[in-house]
């Protein structure tokens, strides 16, 4: 018997694939009714499905008709972590799928059994792994048997690891799937498309069946290509097929090609390129220009032979009329630019757009972009679960009890918006801000609930209403924080605690946690996600309950929340693949660098690329032939916007290859400026977010009533009154704090506090002859003052060393000084009153030391553990704290110092380095306390005119080194606007 020829033919780049698909099946069968409905279509995929209904729909005009039998085969990208059995084939001789989770969890627990596994959240990393390259293996219709004859005696040991490792595969799991009666999802779907194949070469089905868009990139589904292609009424429609390329450059095709792919299955289908017909092509669904997808396929010629690129004739002007190239400064430019053109297209009647790109990263800014317009786009990617609110909520909520109750963790879970803890979600974000500034602030609070219960207690800003509340929340999280504290815990029970408490915290005032935490697309897959751990947890070991937030999230990657409706039915977002046979009006390839499209090629980490090849397993570079396939086709659409970003993340990128072999390319035929340009989409979107005229107003300058101006200031104060006034008015006048940080690590100021602390506490004990041990009661005195603190790792490592050689200088500048003294005073406090316009205004001070010399004069020191003030700006007048205090004691004004004339004022500054210390002494005391009196007078007159504003830095050459308000001020602003930087 003479096999049939098989009927093949191709549809070329540029024109809308399923519309000509249905435009011609309508012309064949449409004119009887069930002859139609006698005919299947196979596509590669569930949303090609979707679109062929929508393109028989467009091109009956909306007529009622009995569609053929429409159904996926199954093809999935290269690189999808897993592959689907479709059931549109199904079989009850064919065993069932393992389900995903399910197959995670056994290798999971296969791997953790290994040993040399310590966290769970690893394991199930590896299991991923394991899973793809089960799915891998089995698509490739390979067995196990030959790994071993891979690794042989000269390879690197770690390979021989690396086989001994995949024992779990080799040996144990193929036992696992028979006692459950299961096969792997490839295997299935193998399974299926082989008895259908089967079927059909045993009994040909006179029904016409036609298998559209598949490059026969599955092995099983090049074998059903091939049967459906001498079926009686079968027949294979490629995609793209260059029928027109040389024969050195078709045999020139590697892996990376647009071509590869259906070159191999041709050789596969055992036809000639010459055999391949052309799917006739109905009016209106013909390529708009022919001549772009053979300059696209000539640009992407072999490097063997682009060399012809010399003799092959340019395109006809128009075929690049509608393509067009954007390259954006970065990724939100690109971002905006992309969604501007999408948001464009809208204004034509009927007008459909597509962003085409395999950068989530970018298709979720565009997404976002939309939003400033209300549109909810179509995005086939969807959003990952870890994304979605619920998702997020339970992430969060499992990492606030695994984390220990950190500020960070505790208060990431409470300020989310789920979070209600049984009040109306306003008063309860209300208590979680007056917990923050009561007990979360500045230093860590003790670890657990019952950490942070201790720190409220403390706390003067707590009051008993919120203790009370606080201790709601501690009690209800009690139960899932009592199993993550437990070393070997079940899943399932850790889940469920794990729920129960995050209802609880999602509920309001009016709704169940339930109804608020699993409400739409999201919460549904949220619940549907949790429902399969439980299920499947089982399989799971023991974990300890530490590591249950990290397994969670392991667990959840790869889920993706798609939207069932409500999205903009002329707007799309796709993915190469989907976008093969897809339809839009304008088509925009975004993302286009190199490790996005191309995407790079991964190395394996099972195995290397000769084992790979000796094993069967195809060369990474096949993705790029892929992708690059995918690239012709969508570049090929009627009108075409090429978009990139030169930087991602602040890092530069490289263009797409195929960009750059393009470019190339039309230089030689001097047509590069045919796809240049974007430079209007780039100013219509810097102008989205840019005022339509802008005023920037000079350096803040208040001029509050003297009524409510201070009348009262430290010398400290005086400083900063002096070198910014913004900064005293937003203090002491607005009454302004700013907030220590989160989980604040002991910082240079906390240093300075403890070392003050140790100082005084040594002074005040031996006011007077120094004892012989005096270097080591000093440090005693440093012990109890660093207290807890030493338990820090930065303050045991770091502080403590220095203060030890900080000791040891003190304890002999001491000693050179204490045998002429008649009086010693440690942290003394002291004010003194100057006559002012408005009223008497007082001056404070607490001095770190004060010495009484034996002829009854003063001498001031001041403990600097930072760099002290320079002597220019102490007697510039600039850091008057010295002067000021040395006013104060000439008057008599320190509590228990005798008045007296101030003969010397000093820093001590301590030193992290060198000696341990230094003195920098000022002789002039007497003249500079006159000075800094006179100033701060003249400071109190003007600043009692009611027209004298609090300017921010008036003097930016004074500027203060350290500013809490310098965001208030708008310091950057003004500056740029005045030509000052401060």
């Amino acid at each position: 018997m003479v096999e049939p020829q098989p009927r093949i033919s191709t549809i070329p780049p540029g024109a809308p694939f399923v519309d000509a698909l249905a435009a011609e099946l309508l012309a064949r069968h449409g004119a009887e009714p069930l002859a139609l409905a006698r005919a299947t279509v196979l596509v590669p995929t569930r949303r090609a499905c979707l679109a062929l209904r929508d393109a028989f729909l467009r091109q009956s005009g909306g007529a009622a008709l009995l569609l053929p039998r429409i159904a996926p085969l199954g093809e999935v990208d290269a690189d999808e972590a897993a592959l689907a059995a479709e059931e549109a084939f199904a079989d009850a001789e064919v065993p069932p799928a393992i389900s995903e989770l399910e197959r995670r969890f056994v290798l999971t627990r296969l791997v953790l059994a290994r040993g040399g596994v310590e966290h769970p959240d690893q394991a199930v990393r590896l299991a991923g792994a394991l899973a793809r390259l089960l799915d891998q293996v089995e698509t490739e219709r390979l067995g196990f048997d030959a790994l071993a004859a891979l690794v042989p005696e000269d390879y690197a040991e770690h390979w021989q690891k690396t086989l001994d490792f995949l024992t779990i595969v080799t040996v144990h799991w193929p036992g696992i799937l028979a006692e459950r009666g299961v096969v792997d999802p490839a295997k299935r779907r193998n399974l299926l498309l082989e008895r259908l194949a089967g079927r059909w070469r045993a009994a040909p089905t006179a029904d016409p069946v036609i298998a559209a868009g598949s490059t026969g990139s599955i092995p099983a589904t090049a074998d059903l290509l091939a049967v459906i292609a001498r079926l009686p009424a079968g027949e294979v429609v490629l995609p793209g097929l260059d029928r027109d390329a040389d024969d050195a450059t078709w045999e020139a095709i590697d892996e990376s090609h647009p071509q590869f792919g259906l070159k191999r299955l041709l050789a596969r289908l055992g036809v000639e390129r010459e055999a391949v017909a052309d799917w006739p092509l109905a009016e209106g669904v013909a390529p708009t220009h022919q001549g772009r997808a053979r300059a696209l396929l000539t640009a992407l010629n072999p490097a063997a032979t682009t060399d012809a690129w010399r003799d092959t004739p340019p395109p006809p002007e128009e075929a690049f009329a509608d393509l067009e190239r954007i390259d954006c400064p970065g990724a939100q430019e690109e971002a905006g630019v992309i969604a501007l053109r999408l948001r464009a297209a809208l204004d034509e009647e009927g007008r459909s757009a597509a962003l085409v790109t395999r950068d989530r990263a970018l298709a979720r800014r565009v997404a976002a972009e939309l939003g400033r317009w209300g549109i909810e786009v179509d995005d086939s990617g969807g959003q990952p679960l870890a994304d979605t609110a619920p998702g997020s909520f339970l992430r969060l909520s499992a990492a606030l009890v695994a984390e220990g109750v950190t500020p960070l963790a505790l208060l990431a879970a409470l300020k989310h918006p789920l979070a209600a803890g049984g009040l109306k979600p306003g008063a309860f974000r209300a208590r979680v801000r007056a917990l923050e500034r009561a007990a979360l602030r500045g230093r860590r609070p003790g670890e657990g609930f019952e950490g942070v219960a201790g720190a409220l207690a403390g706390a003067k800003q707590a009051t008993a209403p919120l203790r009370r509340w606080y201790a709601g929340v501690a009690e209800a999280a009690g139960p899932f924080a009592a199993l993550t504290a437990g070393e070997r815990v079940s899943l399932a029970a850790l889940v469920r605690t794990h729920v129960a408490f995050a209802e609880w915290l999602a509920e309001s005032d009016v709704e169940s946690g339930a109804d608020r935490l699993w409400r739409g697309d999201a919460g549904e897959a949220a619940a549907a996600f949790v429902g399969e751990l439980i299920d499947g947890a089982g399989e799971m070991p023991t974990i300890a309950g530490r590591d249950y937030a990290a397994l969670f999230d392991s667990l959840a990657e790869g889920r993706v929340v798609r939207p069932r409706y409500g999205r903009h039915p002329r707007l799309h977002i796709w993915g190469p693949l989907e976008a093969r046979l897809q339809h839009a009006d304008l088509m925009v390839l975004g993302g286009l660098n190199e490790g996005s499209w191309p995407p790079e090629a991964a190395a394996d980490p099972w195995m290397s690329r000769p084992m790979r090849a000796r094993f069967g397993l195809p060369a990474p570079e096949r993705r790029i032939g892929l992708a690059a396939h995918d690239f012709v086709q969508c570049a090929s659409a009627p009108v075409v916007l090429l978009s990139r970003a030169d930087k991602l993340e602040g890092a530069p990128t490289v263009p797409s290859r195929w960009l750059a072999r393009l470019e190339n390319l039309l230089t030689g035929w001097e047509r590069a400026d045919r796809v240049a340009g974007g430079a209007r989409w780039l100013g219509w979107q810097a102008a989205l977010d840019r005022p339509e005229k802008v005023r920037p107003s000079g350096r803040p300058a208040p001029t509050p009533p003297v009524t409510a101006r201070p009348r009262e200031l430290s010398v400290t104060a005086v400083e900063t009154w002096r070198r910014d006034p913004y900064a005293v008015y937003a203090r002491r006048i607005l009454k302004l704090k700013p907030l220590d940080a989160l989980d604040e690590e002991p910082g240079a100021a906390e240093r300075g506090s403890l070392i003050h602390k140790a100082l005084d506490a040594f002074v005040r004990e031996f006011p007077g002859a120094l004892p012989g041990d005096a270097y080591e009661r000093l440090l005693a005195k440093g012990r109890e003052a660093f207290g807890a603190a030493l338990e820090v790792p930065v303050v045991r490592a770091f502080w403590w060393p220095r203060f030890e050689r900080n000791a040891r200088w003190f304890i002999d500048t001491e000693r050179a000084r204490r045998d002429g003294l008649a009086g010693l005073w440690s942290e003394v406090s002291g004010s003194h009153e100057f006559d002012g316009p408005a009223g008497p205004f007082t001056l404070t001070a607490k001095a770190d030391r004060i010495e009484r010399n034996g002829d009854g004069t003063l001498a001031i020191v001041d403990y600097k553990t930072g760099s002290p003030p320079s002597k220019t700006s102490v007697v510039e007048g600039l850091s008057p704290q010295l002067p000021l205090e040395a006013v104060i004691a000439a008057t008599g004004g320190f509590e228990g110092v005798p008045a007296g004339e101030v003969a010397e004022l000093a820093y001590w500054h301590l030193s992290s380095g060198g000696d341990g210390g230094a003195v920098t002494a000022f002789d002039d005391a007497t003249a500079l306390a006159e000075a800094a009196a006179a100033g701060l007078a003249d400071l109190i007159a003007r600043f009692d005119d009611p027209a004298t504003p609090y300017a921010a830095i008036p003097d930016p050459e004074a500027a203060p080194r350290f500013n809490d308000y310098d965001h208030l001020e708008r310091v950057k602003e003004w500056s740029d606007r005045d030509g000052d930087e401060p």
